[in-house]
């Protein structure tokens, strides 16, 4: 199955990758343009720079750049050209955003605003795209301006309730205003892809719409965790369903603040998100952002927003910070690779994400949307610690046809050809795995499947509005014969969690179906099913959605069974680790090279072997590899060698 690797590209062909920082200047914050100080500007840049950095996302304060509906701000404009020009002088280049009414834990309206609506009021729609078309026209040629955003977080500045149609005309209006202008630099929303087709919530901004009218998708995700893999994967994941779309992924906005994170931490978590996205299809980075604010104490945001002060790569002095040396790591490793050359190699598990993510269907929950959301991102992490590197397969877009393990986590709602279409999927010789759920809450609770007893050849054995609720605060499955690379006796753990809907099983018996496993009750609790060349794997069981609402449960016994079922269905893995806590990815240069991606979730330093399908490894200097050590939550990476 085809990972999304699509880059952007300079007017020459040349792959380009943004590596950088959001930017406001410690003299101002969003205020930095009032009192605009050139030098202090290029100190801020040149330690960027010399940390690796060849960007930087700007921001045209609204309420500044355009006083009036019909003027923009000269002395402004004046002071971003001068931004402009030393940009050039240090061989970078910037991203202006151009509707910055959110910064930062504030609204700021234009003055001349009155309340109008941003999306549907046609004279503030017009003048928004008359803005935005003012300063491509006046900055287009520059050659330190490499793209455009829209807005800041819109969903957060306009209303967030508003109607699809609304939302997406103004987009469409306001790009189509930068185009006219003259602009030929890539062109974005700025909106954080926080569509549902992302996240389960309706704000009325739709990533697919955004695919369609721009060049390439931002990701913003701040993520509150209460599992340290699931934290380290959380921009990565986001980062792995956008890319769906097609379109380039620049993770727009990610970062810390030092007042809720430790140095070390923060170090670990910059880190982990590099890597991690990139493995899942980002190809820029531009982190929030570039300094500290502890001289803007009084001015707001920093006013209310303490923390606000601290998300910078630099303190106050312009000293680099341990997420700054990370991200100086991080370039070297791009440059080593030569990044822009790789591509990711395709997949042979499938994720497959129901469209109840994305889709309002008559008469069903926005809970079950968040189920969705949950669930399948828990299954993408445990794919990963299994060195299945799984891609997404959207049920909206219709399932692909070409993987060889399908992975439906602990699923309540399926449309019922999508049912159908797995079966087939396993007839030609895939393994189709699913897990029951009959969702979280109570209102049609229950298996919502075409076919459940024909297609796992059992006969279910549910009462009327009732569920089977888990007696054991541990649930065990015991292999009562040999499966993928597990043993017949092997056991398996999984820590039973959920609400009075969902903390439940699937009592079946067997028709047709040979159980592979039971749990310590003796009933199966993993079954399969022979269907033509494959086979359908059903759990009886929500493993996916009981770890998903588990505070720090991973690496945990999924991860283990989606290993084995790897195995069973021949997925191709050049590379694995048999500790669960490091993985394993690839990308592929396009003169051959295979390089490879050791990445640990351990809190300590840890040692392991490699497993090598065929090859050898080598560290990228070309020393030969054969067991790596790896620090508390390290990164290597490899070359890996075949005949």
């Amino acid at each position: 199955m085809l990972r999304n690797s699509a880059r952007l590209t300079a007017a020459t062909g040349t792959p380009v990758t943004w590596l950088g920082a959001n930017y406001w200047s410690r003299t101002g914050g969003p205020l930095m343009w009032r009192s605009y100080d050139p030098q202090v500007i290029e100190e801020e840049l040149l330690v960027l720079r010399d940390h690796g950095l060849n960007v930087t996302r700007s921001f045209y304060y609204w309420p500044d750049f355009m006083p009036t509906p019909y003027s923009v701000d000269e002395e402004k404009c004046a002071h971003f050209a001068d931004f402009l020009d030393r940009h050039q002088a240090l061989g970078m280049t910037t991203i202006p955003t151009f509707i910055v009414g959110h910064m930062s834990g504030e609204n700021w309206d234009p003055s001349w605003r009155n309340g109008r609506d941003l999306y549907s009021d046609v004279w503030m729609v017009a003048r928004q795209a008359w803005f935005a078309g003012e300063m491509v026209r006046r900055f287009k040629d520059h050659p330190a301006v490499s793209g455009w955003l829209v807005s800041n977080e819109m969903p957060i500045y306009g209303d967030a309730t508003r109607d699809r149609e609304s939302v997406s005309s103004w987009a469409q209006i306001v790009v189509d205003a930068v185009h006219a202008a003259g602009g030929t630099q890539p062109v974005s929303l700025g909106d954080g892809a926080w569509g549902m087709e992302n996240t389960g919530h309706e704000n009325g901004f739709s990533v697919k719409h955004s695919a369609e009218i721009c060049d390439f998708l931002g990701p913003h995700v701040y993520r509150m965790e209460d599992d340290p893999i699931r934290q380290h994967h959380a921009a990565a994941w986001v980062c792995e369903l956008t890319g769906t779309f097609g379109l380039p992924v620049i993770l727009e906005e990610f970062g810390v603040t030092s007042d809720f994170v430790s140095d070390a931490q923060g170090a670990h978590y910059y880190r982990q998100v590099l890597h991690n996205s990139l493995l899942a299809g980002a190809t820029g980075w531009i982190a929030w952002n570039n300094t500290d604010y502890d001289d803007l104490i009084h001015q707001p945001p920093y006013l209310h927003h303490a923390f606000e002060l601290h998300f910078g790569l630099t303190d106050r002095h312009g000293r680099a910070k341990p997420q700054l040396r990370e991200l100086k790591e991080f370039a070297g490793v791009l440059e080593q690779v030569d990044f822009g050359r790789t591509h990711r190699p395709d997949s042979d598990t499938a994720l497959v994400v129901s469209s109840y993510l994305d889709t309002v269907y008559p008469f069903t929950r926005e809970e079950d949307r968040g189920h969705v959301y949950s669930a399948a991102r828990q299954s993408w992490v445990a794919g990963r610690l299994a060195d299945l590197a799984p891609a997404v397969t959207r049920e909206t877009d219709g399932l692909t046809d070409d993987a060889r393990l399908y992975l439906v986590p602990s699923t309540k709602q399926l449309l019922s050809p999508t049912w159908y279409q797995l079966e087939e999927r396993a007839r030609g010789g895939a393994t189709v795995y699913v897990s029951y759920c009959p969702g979280a809450h109570d209102e049609q609770r229950g298996p919502w499947y075409a076919h459940l007893n024909e297609l796992f050849g059992v006969q279910h054995q549910l009462e009327y509005g009732l569920v089977n609720p888990i007696e054991d605060d541990e649930v065990g499955f015991t292999f009562t014969r040999a499966f993928g690379n597990l043993p017949e006796g092997a056991r398996l753990s999984f820590r039973a969690a959920g609400t009075a809907s969902s903390r439940v099983f699937l009592p079946v018996e067997p028709d047709g179906a040979e159980v592979l496993a039971v749990d310590d009750h003796g009933r199966p609790a993993l079954l399969l099913r022979r269907v033509g060349e494959g086979s359908v794997v059903f759990c009886t069981y929500p493993v996916e959605h009981m770890a998903a609402v588990t505070p720090r449960v991973n690496p945990e016994d999924t991860s283990t069974l989606y290993d084995a079922l790897g195995a069973h269905a021949g997925v191709r893995r050049p590379v694995t680790v048999a500790d669960p806590r490091v993985s394993t990815d690839r990308l592929i240069h396009e003169d051959g090279r295979t390089f490879v991606w050791l990445v640990s979730q351990a809190r300590e330093e840890v040692t392991v072997k490699p497993a090598i399908a065929e090859g050898s490894l080598y560290e990228l200097d070309g020393t030969a590899v054969d067991a790596v050590t790896l620090p508390v939550y390290g990164v290597r990476v490899l070359e890996l060698r075949t005949a």
